[in-house]
């Protein structure tokens, strides 16, 4: 099909573009491609937003009117860009578009045409805390006791179990074992919530996030009509990222894509999301389910060297055979350094040396936030954040909050100092409330009817929130946890006196608190990594009294917010937050296995996307490549060897360059 037979004259006015003199031959063959199904996959740093906005622009210049094409994209953020960008190119106004993100869009259909499947246009939308207060009481209407029980998921996991069932098209039961096994025993009870949770929003004529695409995708299979509406009117789809499409946006884009004029722009080895409902079959069996699609493959990469981009390709080479389309980046840059692999004893060694590295970076006249530290998970980057600290190097975490400000580890924190001293009411009052029905008020009132027990009978302060004259004052919700949450902090008093410090941490994750924990966050297993994390930093103390006194020394240093957002800054990351940005240097680290890949991926056999993250983190790099290697693991305790990353060792060694350690911290 060609553009003649869309559109049989391109717009009189039209500015002259020069597509040939302005994008690389990859990039000119998948711009001015023939209409039809194409994929385009676009390597690391090749240029693939350049590509969809000339596409677009391409379009116009044909004939093509702005109408006609449906941009969808992940941000809001993408597809102003683009349409921006557009707009400097063409001088077309991004509104005479429909660009956005897939909500975004689908809120727009279903105020046009929900009515077609008896969805009121009325309807409103909920947020994140709405949504979750209408499960609360479709869960306590069908269930009274259910958020009692400590271990059974509060409404914030239970909403996420339920989003990722629908965003996944599984079964709930299939989605809990998946992707939140710490509450399998609940699974039988989970599909009840679900249906009156719908019931209900239902009654109140609200929508949820989910229900834009769902409804969505049931708008366009059950009105035949409205489907053919969409395809006729949006005669070009491109679609920004589809590596990170679940299956119900698959779906809708099949749908409205009945004519096959879509341009599906991604790359599978950068699917990294599947913790989100990401399915990487979406693009790999986009030919399938588009017949004569069209595979452009953009390679050439301007962001990294030679160097870097072999062991990213090297990367690539390791992935399963026919689980994956072939590529190969190419550089566009001149020759440089292999990436270092730096071998260290333990993670404060590690941190250690990319301290003294940054400082000779610097002194090259590189910037410090054009430095990165990427890891895995949060709770490796504990050493790097205290050593900064300590040197008073500007830093700022770009994954989340700083180690010691997250709230379960202030959480544990507390207990640990209240089981130290009870006196301490701060810390008391940060663990009481996290029992149901006590709030500031209550809590100081339980402190001081103990101490009052406790004076009077000359007893342990912690023995006496078991008496009844405590008990008694206790909120009927809480009554059944409080002999739980008392008999966890009798444990952790018993080690503290009898044993390490590291011991009474470990009892205190294991106990009333680790029960909470999981009943609160729907992320609990990588919340439960760094509370482990502590164990080790723990270890490194003999008594709980230094513990706590570093803990909260450090804790000042770590949280000092006085560094600007737009300062000359150390950037410390997560590399899911890292992708689609890139810094001169790159620190990887934490790079042994059961780091990363992390140890529940390698035991659920979901190490592929490990991989695919490896590839991310590696491809941020333009100019140097650190890939760090702790020997030593003190994470849950005293230290245990570990062994290097199977992403390196898979690696050919001529692909980097060792960089030996002399214990006098030169290299």
């Amino acid at each position: 099909m060609d553009f003649s037979i869309d559109s049989p004259s391109a717009p009189s006015g039209f500015p002259t573009i020069d597509f040939r003199a302005q994008l690389n031959d990859e990039q000119f063959a998948a711009v001015t491609a023939t209409p039809g199904p194409l994929l385009v996959l676009a390597g690391a740093g090749s240029g693939k937003t350049r590509t969809l906005t000339y596409r677009v622009a391409y379009l116009l210049s044909q004939g093509v009117r702005p109408g006609d094409i449906l941009l969808l994209t992940f941000t809001n953020k993408a597809a102003k860009e683009m349409l921006h960008r557009v707009h400097e190119l063409t001088g077309v106004e991004p509104s005479r578009f429909w660009g956005g993100t897939f909500h975004s869009i689908g809120h727009r259909t279903l105020r046009m045409h929900g009515e077609t499947i008896g969805l009121p246009r009325s309807f409103t939308i909920l947020d994140a805390e709405e949504s979750e207060g209408i499960l609360r009481d479709a869960v306590e209407a069908t269930d009274k006791t259910f958020f009692k029980t400590k271990i059974n998921p509060k409404p914030g996991p239970l909403h996420a179990m339920i989003s990722m069932a629908r965003n996944t098209q599984l079964p709930l039961s299939e989605t809990i074992a998946r992707f939140f096994p710490q509450h399998e025993g609940v699974i039988e009870r989970v599909p009840l919530f679900a249906k009156k949770y719908a019931e209900q929003k239902r009654e109140a004529c609200v929508l949820d996030y989910d229900d834009l695409l769902e409804f969505w995708l049931e708008l366009l299979k059950k009105s035949p009509e409205t489907a053919a509406y969409f395809a006729n009117r949006f005669r070009h789809i491109l679609v920004d990222e589809y590596q990170d499409t679940n299956v119900l946006q698959s779906q809708i884009v099949d749908l409205i894509g009945t004519h096959h004029r879509v341009m599906a722009v991604g790359d599978d080895a950068q699917c990294i999301y599947t913790w989100r409902g990401a399915d990487v079959e979406n693009i790999l069996t986009f030919p399938d389910r588009h017949p004569g699609t069209v595979i452009h493959r953009i390679e050439t990469n301007y962001r990294s060297t030679p160097q870097i981009l072999a062991l990213a390709n090297g990367v690539l080479l390791a992935q399963p055979k026919g689980r994956s389309f072939e590529k190969e980046l190419r550089p566009f840059r001149a020759n440089s350094e292999k990436p270092y692999f730096v071998q260290t004893m333990d993670g404060r060694e590690q941190a250690q040396f990319i301290v003294q590295r940054v400082r000779g970076l610097l002194d090259e006249g590189c910037s410090l936030s054009d430095i990165a530290v990427l890891y895995r998970a949060h709770f490796q980057a504990l050493d790097i954040q205290l050593e900064l600290s300590r040197l008073q190097i500007p830093y700022q975490i770009t994954s989340g909050v700083r180690f010691f400000e997250q709230a379960h580890i202030r959480d544990l924190v507390a207990l640990l100092r209240f089981v130290y001293n009870p006196s301490d009411t701060a810390a008391w009052n940060r663990l009481a409330v996290l029992l149901p029905k006590v709030g500031d008020k209550h809590a100081q009132k339980l402190h001081a009817a103990a101490l009052d027990h406790a004076r009077l009978m000359k007893q342990d302060f912690i023995d006496a929130l078991v008496t009844d004259d405590v008990a008694s004052k206790v909120p009927k919700d809480a009554k059944d946890e409080w002999p739980k949450f008392v008999a966890s902090l009798r444990e952790v008093r018993e080690m503290m006196r009898t044993m390490k410090p590291h011991n009474a941490v470990e009892i205190a994750i294991d106990g009333w608190y680790g029960d909470d924990l999981k009943g609160r966050f729907a992320n609990y297993l990588s919340r439960l990594d760094d509370l482990k994390s502590m164990i080790g930093f723990a270890s490194r103390y003999e008594d709980m009294q230094e513990l706590l006194a570093q803990i909260m020394l450090l804790n000042g240093e770590t949280t000092n917010r006085s560094v600007d957002p737009e300062a000359d800054a150390l950037r410390l990351t997560t590399i899911h937050q890292a992708k689609g940005l890139e810094f001169a240097a790159v620190f990887l680290i934490g790079l042994a296995d059961g780091s990363f890949p992390l140890r529940r991926a390698i035991e659920s056999g979901d190490v592929e996307e490990e991989r695919r993250l490896f590839y991310v983190a590696v491809t941020r790099a333009r100019d140097e490549l650190y890939l760090c290697f702790p020997q030593v693991s003190t994470r849950g305790g005293p230290g245990m060897m570990q062994s290097p990353s199977r992403f390196l060792t898979e690696l050919a060694p001529n692909l980097y360059q060792q960089l030996k350690m002399k214990r006098s911290y030169g290299w």
